[in-house]
């Protein structure tokens, strides 16, 4: 997955720049037609129900403070799975556990302390990172800040990392600006949602060309370039733990994902690591270390006072499990069967990701979106009413890893998207016997505010209809659709296919700041970040757009399929979703096709890159 955090999020800011779907984007919504939506009564229903009858906070609760972050093919990932499967089958919904893989290994943590203990005893807010190994009991050690500021410098640390507790990080600004802590929507920022979706994006095309880079796609660059060393030296030398800097957050708040292999400067090696697929499968445990995530003010305290000539000493115990006795990974499904004898072989799906990270409880990412697809399924049942095509929810395993749930389900049943090639670097997706029977997908992952209207991906066509199908719910906030993609969670899944894949605008809160989330992937994620308002509003309106969808003489038009590209283009990514699983492999493991954009030009190696950086 990640290299290294900070290595995410420069290329996120790069690749925000294209756009990374099969239909491209249109400037105007398609001319005005007679558009379906359902009788108000049945709206009202649904309205009635969701609004008055809810229990959208008691599924939110059970998923997080009952069982816990759901870390894929954990224990508790598993009970969540089975949880989730029996209460639509309480509610009388059909729902089944449909496997995917094999995946890899689960992991839990059964205990865990790390305290600086010379000079003085110091306490420390830090998480080991998932996957992380256990340490074989405490171990003492001196602890060692890797600050290199270019490869020159590095030397410096040859011979040195064996056997210590290396922060492996920078320090990163922590300015008191006074942050936001909570924040919603205001109309003038939805309507800039609008028109930025109104103005075509430049097509996506790889990676910049390293010998036009930015002074941005530089920095970026070196960043990458640099990491790659300390890893290669960190994979050399095996320390006895690694501790790394929170890649965002603030005042307590830690944002914690996995532990990375570190391979020793050997390509045999590495190109055996690219093959495993992360720090889950099996083969990748020699290579992974006791890994720590730490808050960036007690990261940047330790780093000041190492740099200022204190000799730091920490004890760090953790205590972990992996679990191999089952290596596949479960989708939950549950469907409501279609009505109409035509239709009803025809599906409309719902869906959020049920797996989380383990800091806290998984509440805003995704206990939120998975509770609020329950709910909407509840309230269909509840309300009786008769969808003509089936309706079926999807609750993923392995988004935060990748989307490989969603990858998985939609390449089964409706289409597989072949790996990019330097030859055809977006290739034509391969249709699978279900492809034409989707009518569209609507997915909610972006927190836990309510909902504000949706990203439209591009589709122009569709517009007229959500706008019409929101206006039920202007009094409560929802109003606005907007022709932006939307990247990073499981309807990019469907998108990437050329089918009609959604994603609901939701307010932040304190999600998705700009000086740095509170919860998202932090460990304070937990069920106090919830509003039952926004999540009863958000269930009422995802279960009136999935009805109204399953209710129509047609299914939601489609964007065309673009053309593949089959012009040789450089890249370093296998897909869009690599950004957000952050799939980065060393420079040595990569694929000879898919390192070309930087041997084949100016620089032979990566390192190179680092070594000749500020030309």
């Amino acid at each position: 997955m990640r290299i290294h955090k900070l290595i995410s999020l420069a290329l996120i800011n790069i690749l925000l720049l294209g756009t990374f779907s099969f239909g491209q984007s249109v400037n105007a919504a398609a001319p005005a037609k007679s558009v379906y939506s359902a009788p108000a009564a049945e709206i009202d229903k649904i309205k009635d129900e969701g609004m008055n009858r809810s229990k959208v906070m008691d599924h939110i609760w059970y998923l997080t403070e009952r069982i816990g972050p759901s870390l894929t093919n954990s224990p508790n990932m598993r009970r969540a799975s089975e949880w989730t499967k029996k209460t639509f089958t309480d509610w009388g919904i059909q729902a089944s556990l449909e496997p995917f893989g094999p995946w890899g290994r689960g992991w839990s943590l059964q205990g865990y302390t790390a305290a600086v203990i010379e000079p003085e005893y110091q306490p420390v807010l830090a998480y080991p990172s998932a996957w992380s190994p256990s340490t074989k009991g405490p171990i003492t050690a001196e602890v060692v800040h890797i600050d290199a500021k270019d490869a020159k410098d590095l030397k410096k640390f040859e011979g040195k990392l064996s056997g210590k507790i290396v922060m492996m990080s920078g320090m990163r600004d922590l300015h008191e600006d006074f942050p936001r802590i909570y924040s919603r929507f205001n109309d003038e920022q939805l309507v800039k949602l609008i028109e930025s979706g109104a103005v075509p994006r430049p097509p996506s095309g790889g990676l910049p060309d390293v010998n036009n880079l930015t002074p941005e796609q530089r920095r970026m660059f070196e960043t990458m370039a640099k990491t790659i060393v300390i890893n290669g030296l960190i994979g050399k030398e095996r320390p006895a733990a690694l501790i790394e800097n929170s890649m965002r957050g603030s005042q307590g708040a830690v944002m914690v994902h996995s532990v990375q292999p570190m391979p020793a400067p050997n390509p045999e090696v590495a190109k055996t690591l690219a093959g495993l697929g992360g720090p889950w499968a099996k083969g990748a445990e020699p290579h992974l270390f006791p890994t720590l995530t730490m808050a960036g003010e007690d990261y940047n305290r330790l780093a000041r006072q190492l740099a200022n000539g204190v000799k730091l000493k920490m004890t760090v115990d953790i205590r972990a499990t992996y679990h191999d006795e089952n290596m596949l990974a479960d989708n939950v499904i549950a469907e409501i069967p279609g009505s109409d004898p035509k239709l009803k072989d025809e599906v409309v799906m719902l869906g959020a990701h049920l797996d989380s990270w383990h800091a806290s409880k998984g509440a805003t990412d995704n206990a939120a979106g998975s509770g609020v697809v329950m709910e909407a399924m509840r309230i269909l049942a509840a309300t009786g009413l008769k969808p003509r095509r089936t309706i079926r929810a999807a609750l993923w395993s392995g988004e935060e890893q990748g989307l490989h749930g969603s990858k998985a389900y939609v390449a089964k049943h409706f289409a597989e998207l072949p790996r990019a090639t330097k030859e055809i670097p977006k290739p034509q997706p391969i249709k699978a016997a279900d492809y034409d029977k989707l009518s569209a997908y609507f997915n909610l992952d972006n927190g836990g505010g309510k909902i504000r209207g949706l990203y439209l991906m591009g589709n122009a066509e569709v517009k007229p209809i959500f706008d019409e199908w929101l206006k039920p719910f202007h009094d409560v906030g929802a109003r606005t659709t907007t022709l932006l993609t939307r990247g990073s969670t499981d309807h990019v899944s469907y998108d990437n296919v050329g089918l009609p894949g959604f994603g609901f605008i939701q307010d932040p809160l304190n999600y998705d700041l700009d000086f740095g989330p509170r919860s998202h992937h932090t460990n304070l994620d937990n069920y106090d970040r919830i509003i039952p308002d926004d999540m009863k509003q958000a269930a009422t309106i995802m279960a009136a757009f999935v009805y109204q969808t399953a209710m129509m003489d047609e299914k939601l038009p489609r964007k065309p399929l673009a053309k593949p590209i089959t012009a040789p283009v450089a890249g370093l990514f296998d897909d869009e979703h690599d950004v957000h699983g952050c799939g980065i492999t060393p420079f040595d493991s990569l694929p000879s096709s898919r390192r070309s954009w930087l041997a084949d030009r100016r620089f032979k190696s990566i390192e190179e890159l680092f070594l000749t950086a500020g030309e």
